[in-house]
């Protein structure tokens, strides 16, 4: 009967060994985890920390991968077909959605959704399920140091003697043509950093500067989006691209090999005293080796290329930066990466990685005013959004794919060789614009 009972005791002992070890198991398969694709290489180090931080408050396993700049939709088309596929990315509006809906998840029940300042930013579906939430409004324009514009207006004969008195494309060509004949005196190398167009990094002529003109375009005729672009403000588009070109640091037969990084750092050791960025680009100048530029002397300039009106034209404001989950992935890795970005947006680290390290002027109401970035493009954001002047929405998010960029980024580098007329550019976008928005009509 000891016997018995014995074996009958190590029997229980062992089931209940078992049982517990496939629980554990269990558990360990349901516990879910993010992986997230970033969309901006200039932020790669501040996600990783934040994954690094994360993991150590809530346990959760986050991996980040950051995609090349110019590759985000070729990297995400490979990484969301994986069995470990992409759990949170990233989509840029509208177009982006109608790319990817079929891996979006509706996310109108998350706090994420529920604290945006104002719902109407978010993505929607026709079934009016939000699936793209936005999480910075930025801002982009022409980033100047104003110790070398004060030294400049100090020369004899400077034609103009103050900032206040440039507000339009006249009073900017005649001041940068200007500085470009001075510029030993000035100790730059030129008065714009490097139009970088080499492949990946062309993106500011591309998308920011060609935004302008489209912007134009759209609001005159009183649509959002169109299938027939005709460009017409393209000549204004080649009026400030050929000024910062034709008084660059670089030769315009070099521009070719030039990156955003070229150009930053150019304009961070003061060897140039404008560059067209956003507000996001505070980090790219602070914290490059040797930077001569302080923070007082950071300042923001609207991009004037001739329009009618401008001189009450503001900076070019909006988003196309916005959240999905994916709807493919496993319930606990959706929950999971719900619940990652909710933290970012409601936890006292997330909200502090999001304003200090990533720089988001993010747009939810778990921000109080002392949480908004102090760092001076930021500052200079909040300046012109309060001015009265009118801030340029972003139109980009509507062109109709990264091809048609990469064939207009593409044209204007032959433009800047020598290679192409400017007719041509023009005629270039038009023909592609069309074929672009056909070929996503005939995929609807």
């Amino acid at each position: 009967m000891r016997k018995r009972f014995l074996g009958l005791l190590y029997g229980t002992i062992m089931v209940s060994f078992v049982l517990s070890g496939c629980g554990n198991k269990n558990e360990t398969e349901q516990a879910g985890k993010v992986y997230f694709l970033n969309f901006k290489p200039e932020v790669q180090n501040q996600w990783k920390e934040i994954a690094e931080v994360y993991k150590k408050e809530t346990g959760v396993e986050v991996k980040v991968q950051t995609a090349a700049s110019g590759t985000y939709e070729e990297v995400l088309k490979s990484e969301i077909a994986k069995s470990d596929a992409v759990t949170m990315f990233q989509i840029n509006g509208p177009i982006g959605y109608n790319n990817w809906k079929d891996y979006c998840m509706d996310l109108s029940d998350t706090k994420a959704y529920q604290s945006l300042t104002d719902k109407g930013m978010a993505v929607v579906g026709d079934n009016g399920g939000v699936y793209g939430i936005p999480y910075a409004i930025e801002t982009y324009g022409i980033i100047y140091n104003n110790a070398i514009m004060d030294k400049y207006f100090a020369l004899e004969g400077a034609v103009r003697s103050s900032m206040d008195e440039i507000d339009s494309f006249e009073d900017l060509k005649a001041v940068a043509e200007d500085m470009q004949e001075h510029k030993e005196e000035l100790g730059i190398k030129g008065v714009f950093a490097s139009t970088s167009l080499a492949s990946g990094e062309d993106w500011r002529w591309q998308t920011h500067l060609a935004n302008i003109p489209i912007f134009y375009e759209l609001q005159d005729k009183k649509v959002t989006d169109t299938k027939d672009l005709q460009f017409t403000y393209a000549g204004n588009m080649k009026n400030i691209f050929d000024l910062y070109m034709n008084c660059s640091v670089t030769a315009p037969g070099l521009l070719g090999d030039k990156s955003v990084s070229d150009s930053m750092a150019e304009f961070a050791l003061g060897q140039a005293a404008m560059v067209q960025n956003g507000n996001w680009a505070w980090g790219q100048i602070n914290d490059v080796p040797g930077n001569t530029v302080t923070e007082e002397n950071v300042k923001f300039l609207p991009i004037y290329m001739g329009l009618n009106g401008e001189e009450n034209q503001g900076l070019c404001t909006g988003t196309e930066n916005f959240w999905c989950i994916n709807s493919q992935a496993s319930e606990a890795d959706r929950k999971a990466s719900v619940d990652f970005m909710d933290w970012l947006v409601t936890s006292d680290t997330g909200k502090d990685f999001m304003v200090n390290k990533l720089g988001n002027s993010a747009p939810f109401t778990t921000f109080t005013e002392e949480e908004k970035p102090t760092d001076p493009l930021a500052k200079e954001m909040f300046r012109y959004m309060d001015s009265g002047k009118s801030n340029i929405n972003w139109a980009f998010t509507v062109f109709p794919s990264q091809q048609f960029k990469n064939d207009f980024g593409a044209a204007l580098l032959e433009y800047c060789s020598g290679n192409m007329t400017w007719d041509e550019v023009q005629a270039l976008v038009i023909s592609r614009w069309a074929e672009e928005k056909a070929l996503t009509a005939a995929q609807e």
